[in-house]
């Protein structure tokens, strides 16, 4: 079999673990999360070759077909990927479907699954300041009348807060197709799943103030305790708006 007649996932995987190119082999997406495949799932595949490897597989990035969508990148490629950027979910949570480096490929794919302390704290207190900028233009915009406003701003301000929760615990927000997996099987540390859920799903329907103020003060309890308290003191008075 040669690379342009592979027809499945598993014969292009038969293909790429004989190639000694090929040192890792990493599955995402829904056949990564157990229980989220669908009659409409493909196989999501990164394909990583040694740095400098000559390959007739290289010839394939990009492929897609119905049932496998290929991703093939250089070792040094892999290391940066999503690093930051928006594949670092997906590669958090991948499998490994071949490891030719003892190992080394899960544990780039672990360094992807943790932030840094540094790397939180900074992304954190941007997104703090974001989410307190949207919630406190929802709630205005409600005071004055702006009803569509408002609750556009609301489902702004839940993206912002979404990402801040699971920057504090260290962890790359997950899509929105795999939030409710990610919280049932890892729950961020001080809050209740279900009530969150919850609470967004309220807020990003109908931009209510009651239940946006309600999260702001369970959001500011736990950036003080976090050590971001001085983002939330610049908005001065304004904080008197958003609070319950």
């Amino acid at each position: 079999m040669t690379a342009q007649q592979f027809l499945t996932y598993d014969a292009f995987v038969e293909l790429a673990t004989a190639d000694p190119a090929v040192v890792g082999l990493v599955l995402k997406g829904s056949r990564a999360h157990d229980g989220m495949i669908t009659r409409y799932s493909d196989h999501d595949l990164y394909v990583v070759l040694a740095d400098g490897a000559v390959t007739e597989l290289a010839g394939l990035a990009g492929r897609r077909t119905a049932g496998l969508d290929l991703v093939i990148v250089s070792l040094t490629e892999f290391r940066a990927a999503g690093m930051p950027g928006h594949e670092r979910y997906a590669l958090a949570r991948a499998r490994v479907v071949l490891d030719r480096l003892d190992g080394d490929i899960a544990r780039l794919l672990a360094d992807k699954a943790r932030l840094g302390a540094d790397e939180a704290f900074h992304h954190a207190g941007g997104l703090l300041d974001a989410y307190a900028n949207s919630l406190y233009r929802s709630v205005k915009n409600h005071r004055d009348g702006h009803a569509l406003a408002a609750r556009l701003d609301a489902a702004d301000s839940m993206r912002f807060l979404l990402e801040l929760l699971f920057a504090l615990d260290r962890r790359p927000r997950p899509y929105n197709k795999y939030l409710e997996w990610e919280l049932d099987r890892f729950p961020l540390p001080g809050w209740d799943t279900g009530a969150l859920l919850h609470a967004v799903d309220r807020v990003s329907a109908t931009g209510d103030v009651a239940p946006q103020r309600h999260l702001f003060a369970l959001v500011e309890t736990a950036a003080r305790e976090a050590g971001l308290g001085g983002v939330l003191d610049a908005w001065g008075e304004d904080l008197d708006l958003m609070r319950p």
